[in-house]
């Protein structure tokens, strides 16, 4: 892959565009917003800086950068590119008609890749003419540091287009897994989204406050999960392994999920949202997140530095 274009110049679009330029593929940012494109140059440049300061950079960030271009049309980002990563707005009528466009002006060859942490493949570009070449390819934010992609095809989509992508992610750096049938929510999501509904009850049962309860991840489950996942503390957990863990703890987790009908009602949303504010007031926001991006730079570093894992034995040794 020698050259990408990204569609959508925001948080994630400008991350996307560290992701490739970093691993040496020229990037070109389009977004139809005028002087949104601008601006993420400006990001990119701090993050780059951010980076270097933290030795996660193979190469002076002025030579990272220059590989990042801004495109004037959506033609002129699209030509003679080998893919597309859209990351515009979450809306699904928006998509459908850029994937149109981009079906249109983009050569034969070239996937088209969208972002989206909502939308399945299927329903972005069902009626597209080219749909066999169109995915989503769902990065976790900021890309550049958290090497995640989940790469989602309909059951239209050519499997050499499910292939070459999950190749192209890799040799840029990142980390993608094929979800193998359309879900709604993809397997992240599904899994974040179950863990923040339980955060929802304890807080609405009055069990936890909602800073305790983050601390619950932050300061316990997380520092695991950095590493590892949740099979593997379950495995790594019980003396004989994962079956031995869930026949230790399979009644409560059964008894757990029996409590499994909560609903949200608007009161209690604006109670959470007020709850966050009382910890970190909007103004603070912003730099709160500088700060996680740091904190996510220096794990990165941390963990390029780190033993690696004993390898399994092969099972003929077991």
């Amino acid at each position: 892959m020698h050259r990408v274009a990204l569609v959508g110049a925001g948080l994630v679009g400008s991350g996307w565009a560290i992701v490739f330029a970093r691993a040496g593929v020229e990037a070109r940012l389009y977004d139809s917003q005028p002087g949104q494109a601008e601006r993420a140059l400006a990001a990119i440049d701090a993050s780059l800086a951010d980076l270097q300061r933290l030795g996660l950079l193979r190469e002076p960030p002025a030579a990272v950068r220059a590989r990042v271009t801004v495109a004037g049309s959506l033609e002129a980002a699209l030509e003679g590119v080998d893919y597309v990563q859209e990351s515009i707005v979450e809306r699904l009528d928006a998509k459908q008609q850029l994937y149109a466009r981009m079906d249109a002006l983009a050569a034969p060859g070239t996937i088209l890749a969208s972002s989206t942490s909502a939308f399945p493949t299927s329903a972005m570009a069902g009626a597209v003419p080219g749909r066999s070449r169109c995915i989503v390819a769902h990065p976790v934010n900021p890309p550049y540091l958290v090497p995640l992609v989940e790469v989602s095809g309909a059951p239209f989509t050519d499997e050499q287009v499910v292939q070459r992508t999950l190749g192209l992610l890799r040799e840029v750096g990142q980390a993608p897994i094929h979800v193998r049938r359309e879900v709604h929510g993809f397997v992240l999501n599904r899994l974040q989204w179950t863990l923040l509904a339980e955060a929802c009850r304890l807080v609405a049962d009055g069990v936890a406050s909602v800073d305790d309860v983050d601390a619950a991840i932050r300061d316990g489950l997380g520092r695991r999960w950095a590493f590892i996942g949740p099979f593997e503390v379950g495995d790594l957990n019980a003396p004989a392994g994962l079956r031995d863990y869930l026949a230790r703890f399979g009644p409560t987790i059964e008894r757990i999920n029996e409590a499994a009908g909560f609903r949200l009602d608007p009161a209690q949303v604006e109670a959470l949202h007020a709850a966050r504010r009382a910890l970190l007031p909007e103004p603070g926001r912003a730099a709160r997140s500088a700060w996680r991006d740091r904190r996510l730079m220096a794990l990165t570093r941390h963990l390029a530095d780190a033993e690696p894992p004993p390898e399994a034995a092969p099972a003929d040794r077991a």
